[in-house]
């Protein structure tokens, strides 16, 4: 990794800027959705499958459709998923752009 060069500012005027570069509780929120392996299945499916039905999700990740739409709410008020209906059914997609380009990072695919 690159190291920083020194600059004659101090080691803690330097961590006190790197602090207020970044949304800290932004990111601890994205990160805290990321971390529950059930709300990351749930993000795996919406990112390959965008448009999926809380059925849909809960016959592929193995849950009740119950499960899923806790879930899907919880993600839902983070503004990380969009769900509209069409017709009788709900359909469900990811649309947080910094959620999809984590979940590539981390391995995921669209096909």
């Amino acid at each position: 990794m690159g190291e920083p060069k020194p600059t004659g500012e101090s080691p803690v005027r330097r961590a006190r800027d790197a602090l207020a570069d970044i949304e800290i509780r932004a990111w601890s929120r994205r990160f805290d959705l990321l971390s529950d392996p059930n709300r990351l299945e749930i993000l795996l499916c919406l990112h390959r499958s965008p448009g999926i039905t809380v059925g849909e999700i809960a016959e592929a990740v193995g849950r009740s459709e119950n499960a899923i739409s806790q879930a899907l709410s919880v993600l839902r008020r983070e503004n990380c998923v969009t769900s509209e209906r069409a017709g009788r059914a709900v359909t469900n997609r990811l649309s947080d752009q910094t959620i999809h380009d984590v979940l590539h990072i981390i391995g995921a695919r669209h096909r």
